[in-house]
């Protein structure tokens, strides 16, 4: 009979994503957008951070719902790339079909990472995407700015999670 072979030993997070593995596992609360063209909501929010070990990326995936319905309304993943020197680079995939890069800086004393566009591609409206994320009280929380070609840039959408689960591989 063969034997069951035993699982590597889990390894460590890669140095390059060691300053973002406060955010690694999953976090859920509960946000709140608003927009000029838009009337104001509430939703649930589930955010997931994974890493491999082997890679300096950490992968993300954002899936939100109707507070009260539970019914689905936004989904998003995407790859974050921290480099030694403090900044880093995003590219997210909504499933409108809109595409962001960002670029940003994090802070891992401050527990903080800001994103401003670099480039929104695939949207007719949408022209600039800012994010920051933040560690406050053990809850990630986070504040989205947009502009269009409608309005200049302003809040958009905000929350606040719990983590959940830890984990760190992809």
């Amino acid at each position: 009979m063969a034997s069951i072979p035993t699982p590597p030993p889990r390894a460590a997070v890669h140095p390059a994503v060691q300053p973002l593995s406060y955010l690694l596992g999953t976090w859920r609360g509960q946000g709140e957008g608003s927009f000029p063209t838009i009337s104001p909501f509430k939703y649930s929010e589930e955010l997931k951070f994974s890493h491999a070990p082997n890679k300096p990326v950490v992968a993300y995936s954002s899936k939100t719902w109707k507070l009260n319905s539970g019914e689905a309304m936004h989904s998003e993943s995407g790859y974050w790339r921290p480099k030694p020197d403090g900044t880093i680079e995003v590219v997210i995939a909504q499933s409108t079909g809109l595409v962001e890069v960002q670029k940003g800086t994090y802070d891992a004393e401050k527990r903080s990472v800001k994103l401003k566009s670099a480039l929104v591609g695939n949207a007719s409206k949408v022209k600039e995407i800012n994010r920051v994320f933040e560690l406050v009280d053990g809850e990630l929380t986070y504040v989205v700015e947009m502009a269009t070609n409608l309005t200049s840039l302003q809040t958009h959408l905000k929350a606040a999670l719990k983590k959940i689960a830890s984990g760190s591989d992809e």
